[in-house]
């Protein structure tokens, strides 16, 4: 896994540490909005199990049930995948 690996340490030939520092920022800031995308696709499942187990014992047919959790969930992840904050 790249994103683990330490980069080497900089010459002593005056290189500047600024710039592996920036990378190293942005590299967890990458994780971060890697991780943050997954825990908000966790919870647009877990919505998604709501409702479908709210319209279940409301007797609603399988085939309503189903589309409108697909359209739920499709409608919610397109939000967030596309949100540029996460």
């Amino acid at each position: 896994m790249s994103f683990l690996r330490r980069k080497s340490e900089p010459e002593a030939s005056g290189t500047s540490e600024a710039p592996v520092a920036a990378h190293d920022h942005e590299r967890i800031g990458g994780l971060q909005t890697s991780l943050s995308r997954l825990v908000a696709t966790g919870g647009i499942i877990g919505i998604g199990t709501g409702v479908a187990a709210i319209m279940g014992t409301q007797d609603v047919a399988a085939w309503i049930i189903g589309i409108v959790t697909a359209g739920v969930s499709v409608l919610l992840a397109a939000v967030v995948w596309s949100s540029r904050s996460l």
